[in-house]
């Protein structure tokens, strides 16, 4: 004899179970009801305030930072021609080019043939040179706006400094120094020199 007595939702739980409908209800419900999408693999779309993503399957969330996240992943075939990245060069190369070690070598050596590769060198050279430039323009920036008033010593006392520099007279020759510089890198880039000035 059973001690419990079942009831209705019971009854319809051990049938949803049965007929391997685990995930439905028992009982009828009545209320709001949200409208159901279905989304595909690479879909994006906002719920609850969230990005989301389909990705391999499994709903994600979506960040900002997916895109840098796909740049900086080393795959683990070339883009370019399939084969395995394994060489000593090719996390430097892809991160660069896009492509395996290889691929870079096969590249230049068409463009040596082709007759263009100075200028491709000369645009790879600027290019690092207008990326160092701003760096550096940036740090000095920071540095120049940052209180050098105390500086706290090695033994932890905090020492108070007098003086300084001029920071409107430093800005005003940096920003002429970076000026000049990027002009040099942009006559380097346009293949211009002293002689052609003249």
């Amino acid at each position: 004899m059973l001690k419990k007595e079942f009831k209705r939702k019971d009854v319809e739980r051990i049938r949803n179970l049965v007929k391997g409908k685990s995930g439905e209800s028992a009982e009828t419900q009545v209320g709001f009801t949200s409208k159901k999408e279905n989304h595909k693999e690479g879909d994006i779309w906002e719920e609850g305030g969230k990005k989301w993503t389909i990705k391999d399957g499994i709903k994600q969330t979506a960040t900002k930072l997916d895109q840098v996240k796909k740049e900086a992943i080393l795959p683990l075939f070339c883009p370019s021609c399939s084969s395995l990245m394994k060489k000593r060069n090719d996390p430097k190369m892809y991160k660069i080019h896009k492509m395996c070690f290889d691929c870079v070598i096969d590249m230049e050596a068409k463009l040596k043939n082709e007759g263009k590769y100075e200028e491709y060198e000369r645009n790879m050279v600027a290019n690092n040179a207008e990326d160092y430039l701003d760096d550096l323009e940036q740090y000095l920036l920071e540095a120049i706006n940052e209180s050098n008033t105390q500086y706290v010593s090695e033994r932890g006392e905090i020492e108070r400094w007098k003086g300084g520099i001029d920071k409107d007279g430093f800005l005003e020759q940096m920003t002429t120094n970076f000026t000049d510089f990027r002009k040099k890198v942009d006559d380097y880039k346009q293949n211009k020199t002293n002689d052609d000035k003249t």
